[in-house]
C-alpha cells in the first residue's frame, strides 16, 4: 500500500501524453522537489482525465485515469492550495 499524506492539485492543465520525467520536472519546477508521501494530481483541459504522480520516498509512481462520465470539478477559489477533508481525500484515493 502506498502512503499518501498530502495531495497537491495542479492549477493548470497538462498534456496527458507527458511521461514520468516531464511530470516530475513540472513538480520540481513548482515545488523545488518531489516530497516523500506526497501525490501531485494533474488534469487535462477538459477535466475528463487525470494523471497522478506519487513519490513514496524510494521511487516514483505515475498513473492516469479517464472518466467514463462527466468531468472533474476543480476549485476556483483563487487560492494556491485547497484543503481536502478526510472523506474527500479517501474518495479521491479510492477512485484512483
Amino acid at each position: 500500500m502506498i502512503r499518501i499524506d498530502s495531495i497537491w492539485l495542479a492549477t493548470e492543465p497538462i498534456d496527458m501524453r507527458i511521461g514520468m520525467d516531464t511530470a516530475l520536472a513540472r513538480v520540481v519546477q513548482v515545488f523545488g522537489a518531489a516530497r516523500p508521501h506526497h501525490a501531485y494530481l494533474f488534469s487535462n483541459k477538459r477535466s475528463t482525465r487525470i494523471k497522478i504522480l506519487i513519490y513514496d520516498g524510494f521511487g516514483i509512481w505515475l498513473a492516469s485515469r479517464r472518466l467514463n462520465k462527466g468531468s472533474f470539478t476543480w476549485t476556483d477559489s483563487g487560492h494556491l492550495s485547497v484543503a481536502l477533508n478526510t472523506g474527500q481525500l479517501q474518495a479521491l484515493v479510492t477512485g484512483l
